[in-house]
């Protein structure tokens, strides 16, 4: 089951109780206040893990409560803490605070973490009240409340490449012929129910993932048939596939589905209108392709590529095309990273065109072969070792290595 929106309700551990109690034993006079502090309450903490792909194990579950911490006790006991309780999701869900509507924080990458509801602190014992003034202290505080939160969990798939286009636009069959992915096919409109996520392999070590995203229809942003729901799929690819079928089954005009879809993701989200894009014909079979593929070449001044799912034409130029531009992109974001304070847009155009490989680091060498004590040896023994020519030859060959 596929899910990719649900709502729960966190409850994080009330803290343990302080304890009030003194020391009274036989040949121990003047005891004093042995009363332990309370144990702290457990965090819920959500956690991004590989492997989880949907959020189905919160569909049925919508309350989860974190263990309080324990009460202490007399001789100085102080109550055992709270376990924390780690919820797994899968990378790239988004988490909203479900009251007021913000984001609370996107679990965007593979061990991304945070406490989305922290413990309660646990009471103090009357024995922390001891002091030279108060010898006999009769005072201990309850241990606090954990937070309580309800939240939004809401999941973007996380895809280099999103397919988008109407139903019926050969999307899932596209899919299903250079992945590995076995979507529903059939000849009604909206066969595709959840997006489907596939692996398209090309060469040993260079490969992408590619999302099909349901059918989408004008007034989708305003939630109109089924693709409004998955909308928010695509928002994190950075490159769109837009698949155009010649005949639509409705009749509609296909130069006008076109306009019709750019104008939807516009609407939903202004930066998907400038995502890059690839213009795909799709069905070049039939007949009519060629004359839609130059209208749609006349009307947006782009490259449109024909593609036959049926027979196999255009695939591979199409995969390897998708694949240069991928691999510009994480390029362009390894620059980024290195580069805080530039943004994505501005590094992508300094990127070098036809240069498929990652900038790599200078090599940097262990401490004990760039050191002062890198030219001692069997031959070189401390008692010779002279500091000022070590220091000089260390220095050269770090620079000879870099």
């Amino acid at each position: 089951m596929f899910v990719d929106r649900v709502r729960i309700e966190l409850h994080a551990g009330k803290g343990g109780d302080g304890c009030m109690s003194f020391r009274r034993e036989k040949f121990v006079p003047r005891g004093g206040p042995d009363g332990g502090d309370g144990g702290e309450g457990a965090s819920l903490i959500l956690e991004a893990r590989d492997g989880v792909n949907s959020l189905a194990a919160f569909a049925n579950r919508r309350m989860y409560r974190a263990t309080k911490g324990q009460p202490g006790q007399g001789s100085m006991r102080n109550g055992r803490r709270g376990r924390d309780q780690r919820l797994f999701v899968p990378p790239g869900t988004t988490v909203i605070d479900a009251d007021n509507g913000f984001v609370i924080k996107d679990l965007a990458e593979p061990g991304d973490q945070f406490v989305v509801a922290r413990g309660g602190k646990g009471g103090r014992g009357n024995a922390s009240f001891k002091s030279s003034t108060n010898r006999a202290p009769r005072d201990k505080t309850m241990g606090e409340m954990g937070e309580s939160r309800d939240v939004i969990l809401e999941l973007k798939s996380i895809a280099d490449v999103g397919l988008v286009g109407m139903p019926n636009a050969g999307k899932s069959t596209l899919l299903s012929r250079i992945t590995s992915a076995r979507p529903e096919i059939a000849d009604y409109p909206f066969t595709t129910k959840h997006p489907n996520l596939g692996i398209v392999e090309i060469g040993i070590e260079r490969s992408f993932v590619l999302a099909d995203i349901p059918g989408l229809i004008e007034g989708a942003s305003e939630g109109i048939g089924l693709g409004h729901e998955f909308l928010r799929h695509v928002e994190r690819a950075g490159l769109l596939v837009h698949l155009v079928e010649p005949a639509p089954t409705d009749g509609t005009d296909p130069l006008h589905n076109y306009h019709a879809i750019r104008s939807e993701l516009t609407q939903y989200d202004a930066s998907l209108g400038d995502r890059e894009e690839i213009l795909v014909v799709s069905k070049s079979e039939m007949e009519g392709a060629e004359e839609l593929r130059q209208a749609l070449a006349d009307a947006t001044g782009k490259q449109v590529r024909m593609i036959s799912a049926l027979n196999g034409e255009g695939l591979d130029e199409l995969k390897n095309e998708i694949m240069e531009r991928v691999q510009k992109r994480r390029n362009a974001l390894l620059v980024a990273k290195a580069n805080k304070n530039a943004p994505v847009a501005e590094v992508v155009s300094e990127v070098v065109s036809d240069s498929d490989e990652a900038p790599k680091p200078p090599r940097r060498l262990p401490p004990h072969l760039s050191g002062a004590t890198a030219m001692l040896s069997d031959a070189n023994p401390p008692r010779d070792f002279d500091l000022e020519t070590s220091l000089e030859k260390s220095k050269s060959k770090s620079e000879d290595a870099t």
